[in-house]
């Protein structure tokens, strides 16, 4: 029978897993130049924690593990099968991180700057591009409120994309609060609200005709379509408060949330190229912990977005007691693996030592030992009859040059070194 990962998972054999690291290792430095200190948290959460509310609709998608010793008993007698589980994978890298906050937040800085990569899991129903284990790489500020905490997350998000050799990619960024403005203005009720939120998130499926339908048939206190349908058209809007506050909402409130929108905004466009930074009102970001600015960063070979976040002040206050301002922006890595080019990877000077199979391994393995310690990377191959197929291999491995090693050799300096190309 055929042996294959469970369904949704992947394997990835050497050179994937060496261009995959290699990717992960600019982020990580990237971000550690720009003064983020990174944290792991475990894969396992407390189930409570996971479905604290905080989540979303991802909670929905979350594994659960059942308690240790359970009986039949216990089985049959459970009030539900939720019950039965006491902890989960993690579904996102963010509720962790509100759970690691509250937990060590004694020995934190007052403005803690982190970042936190690692595998996620979801049940989501597998298909190209989505899978039930992936990559998400975070970063995020807690504990700055000023519109500084937007400003440096995505000025270092924008340099690791950069450092990565991606082009083209665009910041799409609005405000929740706008969001809101927009809605009230349209006379949608305010329990209404989170409602039309997830319907509008549905314009790049279902179209500026279907949103409003859908929200006629969803809503029913009605709404003013006019001052929805301006917003739908996707008008472009510079970033001017008061035109961004006319367009959404038009009132005090509006007004307050547009100039802190264009003031990170507009800052961080100075900084890195006007197109690159665009304000989208229509939006939204699935997730309802967000709080004010929101942000999503799309590319042009891409149908979906490869990364997105935004201002979650109160998600930290649910575990802590008080509230903890933050903003965070999330990286999808699988996406950046497939839209990166694939000679991304530059690899260190690597050699390989060709022996004769049944040849004694000392002396073979004191040239190995000083080729390393000169910075090489080396690998002892056994000669075979038909060489091509391992010159082949070694190439693919990244292998530039190959030598044979002589019976009696022990100085590295006086081996013969040949290339490897498509002749050997």
């Amino acid at each position: 029978m055929a042996v294959s990962s469970a369904r949704g998972m992947r394997d990835f054999p050497p050179r994937d897993k060496e261009r995959r690291d290699h990717l992960l290792g600019i982020i990580r430095s990237t971000y550690q130049r720009h003064g983020f200190e990174e944290i792991e948290t475990p894969a396992l959460e407390d189930r409570e924690t996971l479905h604290s509310g905080m989540g979303g609709d991802n909670e929905k998608l979350s594994f659960s593990v059942l308690k240790r010793g359970l009986t039949l008993e216990d089985v049959h007698s459970a009030p539900s099968v939720e019950s039965l589980g006491d902890l989960g994978l993690r579904y996102d890298l963010t509720v962790p991180l509100a759970r690691f906050y509250a937990s060590h937040h004694g020995q934190l800085p007052g403005v803690f700057r982190s970042f936190h990569t690692g595998p996620v899991w979801r049940a989501e129903r597998p298909q190209k591009g989505r899978y039930r284990q992936f990559v998400q790489c975070d970063i995020d500020i807690l504990g700055e409120s000023s519109v500084l905490a937007e400003e440096e997350v995505i000025l270092a998000t924008a340099d690791a994309l950069d450092r990565l050799g991606l082009e083209g990619f665009v910041f799409r960024v609005n405000d929740r609060r706008l969001l809101g403005t927009l809605l009230t203005a349209a006379g949608v009720a305010p329990a209404d609200h989170a409602q039309a939120l997830i319907t509008l998130d549905k314009l790049d499926k279902i179209g500026a005709p279907g949103v409003l339908e859908e929200l006629t048939q969803r809503l029913p206190g009605g709404f003013d379509a006019a001052v929805l349908g301006a917003v739908l058209e996707g008008v472009p809007t510079e970033f001017d408060p008061a035109k961004i506050a006319a367009l959404m909402g038009n009132s005090d409130a509006a007004l307050v949330a547009a100039r802190a929108l264009c003031e990170w905004a507009g800052s961080v466009a100075d900084k890195r190229e006007p197109h690159q930074v665009v304000f989208d009102p229509t939006l939204v970001r699935g997730m309802g912990y967000y709080t004010g600015a929101i942000v999503e960063i799309s590319h042009p070979d891409l149908g979906i977005s490869i990364g997105g976040g935004g201002r979650y002040d109160g998600m930290i206050g649910s575990f802590l007691g008080r509230d903890v301002p933050a903003f965070g922006v999330s990286l999808g890595f699988e996406r950046l693996v497939e839209v990166l080019p694939e000679d991304s990877l530059v690899h260190p000077d690597r050699v390989a030592l060709l022996y004769d199979a049944g040849a004694p391994s000392s002396h073979l393995l004191a040239l190995k030992l000083q080729l390393v310690a000169t910075g090489h990377t080396v690998r002892v191959v056994a000669k075979a009859k038909n060489m091509r197929p391992v010159f082949e291999q070694l190439q693919e491995a990244g292998f530039s040059r190959v030598a044979e090693v002589p019976l009696d050799l022990t100085d590295s300096g006086a081996l013969e070194w040949k290339e490897l190309s498509g002749g050997h």
